[in-house]
């Protein structure tokens, strides 16, 4: 069963600080000092927003799992 929460990444190694996260989403994503996008918190609720958000991100630097399971949401597993 998957959880109504999820764990979002985004990794600092791809990241290229567009702030289209933030923009678009900004209760769920900020950036830090240095532009860096991140999520609000360790967990976020499922909600479409956020998968559009990981889906808009131009170099796909956004990871979602299941809080629960760790079971990839985006990009998802082939």
């Amino acid at each position: 069963m998957m959880t109504d929460r999820w764990k979002v990444t985004v990794d600092p190694r791809v990241c290229v600080r567009t702030g289209l996260c933030a923009a678009s989403a900004p209760k769920e994503f900020e950036l830090d000092e240095r532009g860096q996008g991140r999520a609000t918190s360790e967990t976020l609720p499922a909600s479409e927003e956020v998968l559009e958000v990981a889906e808009s991100c131009p170099i796909e630097a956004i990871s979602i799992a299941d809080a629960d399971t760790g079971k990839a949401i985006f990009p998802p597993e082939s």
